[in-house]
């Protein structure tokens, strides 16, 4: 496994992977900043930095997420939410097909190891409100504005 650090405006960006593909993508708020970055996190990087720049609203870059079947199946979903777009909790676990699920589905939600490119900053509270994230609320709210400036000022 190759490990990259790179500054972003929210932080600093881990990003763990190999010929497989992206296993990790995190944030912290402090961190020493990679001086090189190996062939195989190069592709991450440079897309991670163009989305960052607002030149990228989608990533090609081969993912290679750990979890169990289920939250796999919700990190799917939330890769078929789209760019600028919002999804509640409630909708996406009907679009999985179980309604009931909703907290199992709020669960694998919040253990989304591909931060950003696995989007579950894009899904809010039925209301509208921005529940839970695991990088913190103003991560999520940052992250949201930055791919819709027009919506999100409506909300807040």
């Amino acid at each position: 496994m190759e490990t990259a650090y790179i500054k972003t405006p929210l932080g600093i960006a881990t990003i763990i992977g190999d010929e497989n593909g992206i296993s990790v993508i995190s944030v912290s708020d402090e961190g020493e900043i990679s001086k090189t970055i190996s062939t195989i996190l190069q592709h991450a990087v440079s897309q991670l930095n163009d989305y960052f720049e607002g030149k990228r609203s989608d990533f090609d870059f081969k993912l290679n997420p750990k979890g169990t079947d289920f939250q796999q199946k919700v990190w799917k979903g939330l890769l078929e939410i789209p760019f600028g777009k919002t999804m509640s909790y409630m909708d996406l676990s009907k679009k999985l097909g179980d309604v009931k699920a909703i907290r199992a589905v709020a669960s694998a939600n919040g253990k989304n190891p591909l931060w950003i490119v696995v989007p579950c900053h894009r899904v809010i509270g039925t209301d509208g409100s921005l529940t839970g994230y695991a990088g913190g609320l103003w991560r999520k709210k940052w992250l949201l504005e930055h791919e819709n400036p027009t919506m999100q000022q409506s909300l807040f």
